[in-house]
């Protein structure tokens, strides 16, 4: 069990900048998907979940941000808003703060755009210099870092739709191998036009209907006796993640079921307990064999299912974390009360299945 409590968190969604739009939107059970403008994304998608009026330079600054790429400011924007509302306590010891910020593959605008220059160009070698940096997978993370000062590990995890839970686990994992005291820790994806066709060839005819999304989900991972030091309320308790692998599709069902059930059997949580459920539901066969795997472990319960997917789009790298970020939201300012729990779910086409046990703190 994780000694860790999430104490803070901010979001930027289609919703809009901040934990406060997030909120509200997710309470209210609204769509955030909307009509895309076929001038700028002239993908293979007539829909999305945006971040409304989204630019660098109105939500980072002007100053340094020419050649930052939108999912670089959708991260930087997350961490800056989360250590604001913490009144940037965390980066008054930097060297003792983590950060650990899951990704797809980076910016697959920035990728692409810089290939086709070296590929276009009338020398290969002529292309922007100052665009590189957007190329690399740890963009995001490392800009987050250097933008607000945070000296301590920083790691880029990838994982697909479970990343979100993936860096989760790894945060949880670095505090107690003793490398940092405390750890920023979330997601962020983006839509871009390159990002949309990648999707739509890697999507069956069926998932071809379901729209994209974006955004991002940062939390502040710190001891209990630290948020309360700090004057912070710890929301939620981490108190495990786990993971497994399936062969054929249809075994998704039992390796879900079967993470849950060893995550409530080793954390001694019972089943009546799980009160917020809030599942990636990635579409067709999937979504229900997730569900059904989710009811199989927790038998006749009848927790609160919070689906984020149609209110926001898929959101790819950031999903699993704006799900968490969902179960925050729903349990309120004061967070999950003792004796609730809450399960965040996802089964990733890949072959891999994972879920994150928190509990009242």
């Amino acid at each position: 069990m994780s000694p860790l409590v999430l104490s803070a968190w901010s979001a930027v969604s289609p919703y809009g900048v901040g934990s406060v739009p997030f909120s509200e939107g997710i309470n209210a059970g609204r769509s955030a998907v909307g009509t895309l403008d076929r001038t700028a994304y002239p993908g293979p998608f007539d829909r999305g979940g945006l971040v409304p009026d989204f630019t660098a330079a109105e939500y980072v600054g002007r100053k340094g941000t020419r050649t930052m790429d939108r999912v670089t400011a959708i991260a930087v924007t997350a961490v800056g808003r989360l250590l604001a509302s913490c009144d940037a306590g965390p980066a008054l010891r930097p060297e003792q703060t983590a950060l650990v910020l899951g990704t797809g593959s980076g910016s697959v605008q920035s990728i692409m755009d810089f290939t086709r220059d070296s590929l276009a160009g009338e020398r290969p070698y002529h292309v922007d210099p100052a665009r590189f940096p957007n190329t690399v997978m740890n963009r995001a993370a490392g800009q987050s870092a250097i933008w607000h000062g945070i000296k301590g590990p920083n790691t880029t995890v990838a994982g697909g739709w479970l990343t979100g839970l993936l860096a989760l686990s790894y945060a949880v994992r670095l505090h107690r191998g003793g490398h940092c005291a405390r750890v920023l820790c979330g997601a962020a994806e983006e839509y871009s036009t390159q990002r949309a066709w990648l999707e739509w060839h890697g999507r069956t005819a069926e998932e071809r209907s379901a729209p994209l999304g974006e955004g991002s989900a940062v939390f502040l991972l710190e001891t209990p006796e630290d948020a309360h030091a700090a004057g912070r309320a710890p929301l939620a308790r981490i108190l495990t993640t786990r993971f497994r692998a399936y062969g054929e599709q249809g075994e998704a069902r039992a390796a879900l079921a079967a993470c849950v059930r060893d995550a409530l059997g080793t954390t001694g949580v019972a089943a009546e307990d799980v009160r917020l459920v809030a599942p990636l539901g990635a579409g067709g066969e999937l979504a229900a064999l997730e569900e059904a795997g989710v009811t199989d472990a927790l038998g006749a319960t009848a927790p609160r299912w919070i689906r984020c997917r149609p209110l926001l789009g898929d959101t790819s790298a950031a999903s699993t974390s704006l799900q968490l970020a969902a179960v925050l939201a729903a349990a309120g300012e004061s967070g999950l009360a003792p004796g609730e729990a809450a399960l965040v779910t996802g089964v990733e086409r890949d072959g891999t299945v994972g879920c994150a046990l928190l509990s009242g703190a």
